[in-house]
């Protein structure tokens, strides 16, 4: 580790970006603040570089990233059993930086003003059988899409690397048959879904914002059914102009969920975009467990969906 001794640890993922990412900014920033620095060298380190900060002193530990190092950063903090006495701070490196967004961590430079004295707001937690995630659960079209994505790609193209593997992959698409039930076995969606999101910080897309309620014990679950691409557009276009539901896109809200694939293969979850594959996946919420930095455009009661 690298820096003055610091109650407050910044862990880098130099690769979050694409293979040429730079992070000399990051070093001057941690040095202007006084922060320590310490820097993963491949999938995995910041789990155990964060549990080492925390036992070296870190009461306040940054996660320079995407999605996917924050989630290891995350699971670091609860290694070390110290979500009690950890603040995370987000310092938004990666391709998309979609949790930053959902926070109101606009930058870097931002993200290190709020590390060094910003608000803290406790937020929930998702875990996905021995899983933690933070912004959501994906299965179906776009975590397939997700696992295929190399880093070369997302260093040249960014978010739209994502983009053109979606549409790549959606020709060929077979839809995933699932069950999704809660805790009583009460069945709440049965059918063959193109896409699940089960989100923990973010929901699905509703006029462009992406943020959820994160501080209500409850994750926001979408699901869309296999339908043709033709028919889900003009149906989204037509609630867009007339109002109404899309039959397609099914919406529902709970505290843990179970999902069965009814299928013999397993199929890939994503969780913050570390990939994974289930036949069967318990989830559940674990309230107000990770306390974070949030900047003004966090609104800890977002509008509902269809208010949006």
């Amino acid at each position: 580790m690298t820096g003055d001794e610091s109650d407050c640890v910044v862990v880098a993922n130099p690769v979050s970006g694409g293979p040429d990412d730079d992070i000399s900014e990051i070093r001057e920033l941690a040095a202007e603040y006084g922060f320590g620095l310490a820097v993963s060298e491949e999938s995995g380190d910041a789990i155990e570089l964060t549990h080492e900060a925390i036992e070296a002193g870190a009461i306040r530990v940054g996660a320079y990233g995407g999605d996917g190092t924050i989630n290891e950063v995350v699971r670091g903090i609860d290694a070390a059993n110290a979500f009690e006495s950890t603040t995370l701070g987000v310092l938004p490196g990666g391709t998309g930086n979609n949790f930053a967004g959902n926070i109101g961590v606009e930058s870097v430079e931002h993200g290190f003003s709020l590390l060094a004295e910003g608000e803290t707001r406790r937020i929930d937690l998702g875990v996905a059988g021995d899983e933690l995630f933070v912004n959501s659960c994906v299965c179906g079209l776009t975590a397939d899409a997700s696992e295929a994505t190399s880093s070369e790609l997302k260093g040249r193209f960014g978010e739209l690397a994502y983009v053109f593997n979606t549409i790549d992959r959606m020709r060929n698409f077979e839809s995933i048959p699932l069950h999704v039930h809660a805790e009583d076995e009460e069945v709440l969606w049965d059918g063959d879904a193109m896409f699940v999101l089960i989100g923990n910080a973010r929901r699905f897309p509703a006029g462009g914002r992406q943020q959820a309620n994160v501080e209500d014990g409850l994750f926001e679950v979408t699901i869309i059914e296999d339908v043709s691409t033709g028919q889900l557009v003009r149906e989204t276009a037509t609630r867009r102009l007339l109002g109404g539901e899309v039959s397609s896109i099914h919406r529902l809200t709970a505290p843990s969920l179970t999902v069965d694939v009814r299928r013999e293969e397993p199929v890939s979850f994503s969780f913050d975009g570390e990939i994974d594959q289930f036949n069967r996946l318990p989830c559940q919420v674990r309230p107000r467990t990770l306390a974070v930095r949030v900047g003004e455009g966090y609104d800890p009661v977002p509008p509902e969906p269809e208010d949006v």
